[in-house]
């Protein structure tokens, strides 16, 4: 095939924020193909994040967005590995990223671990509720609302959400990018969102 222009591997660094090298191997792999090659990065990145999942995150920042005239305060906890890492501008930027996330997105919780289980039964009652009016059989039934939940933890839980500067990937995928990038597990532990006027 034709060598891999230095625009092509330009381009898809910009897109992923992958490494030089990564980038220009995935596409090589992709046969220039741009697409597959942000699928090929993604899958090293979830690869790579996994190895490192078990790692101790004890570093970090805790990172604040204020929206505009006040409305919306977040305050956001995401840890590290390492007191360097933390201080790099990727790192800051992932910790204001998810601090304008949870302003625009307002999510309620951080994993969907954390959902509390009559929440969830509460949730499924009203989904099997609804999904039986339509007199479809047990079984679609059974499907329809585990598809109804899945969406539900899109909308309430942060690392499901689309990410709002690029809505084709979670939040967690754009987590996992940024760990293929700075080698280091990197966790978010806890956020706390205001909003003016709301029952205290």
């Amino acid at each position: 095939m034709s060598k891999i222009s230095a625009e092509a591997v330009k381009k898809l660094r910009d897109q992923t924020g992958a490494g030089l090298m990564d980038c220009k191997g995935a596409l090589v792999e992709a046969d220039g193909d741009l697409e597959k090659a942000v699928t090929i990065l993604r899958k090293k990145g979830q690869a790579a994040a996994e190895k490192k999942a078990s790692r101790s995150t004890t570093e970090g920042l805790i990172g604040s967005y204020i929206h505009a005239g006040g409305k919306i305060g977040v305050l956001v906890e995401v840890s590290c590995e390492t007191d360097f890492v933390a201080k790099t501008s990727d790192f800051q930027d992932l910790v204001k990223d998810l601090a304008m996330q949870v302003a625009a997105a307002s999510p309620g919780f951080v994993r969907r671990e954390e959902v509390p289980e009559e929440t969830l039964d509460k949730e499924r009652e009203i989904l099997k509720s609804q999904a039986e009016q339509s007199g479809k059989p047990a079984q679609v039934i059974e499907k329809i609302v585990a598809g109804r939940l899945n969406k539900y933890f899109s909308e309430r839980v942060l690392l499901e959400q689309p990410f709002i500067k690029d809505p084709d990937v979670t939040v967690q995928e754009y987590i996992t990018s940024k760990i293929s990038v700075l080698k280091e597990n990197i966790q978010v532990r806890r956020f706390m969102r205001y909003e003016r006027g709301e029952p205290i």
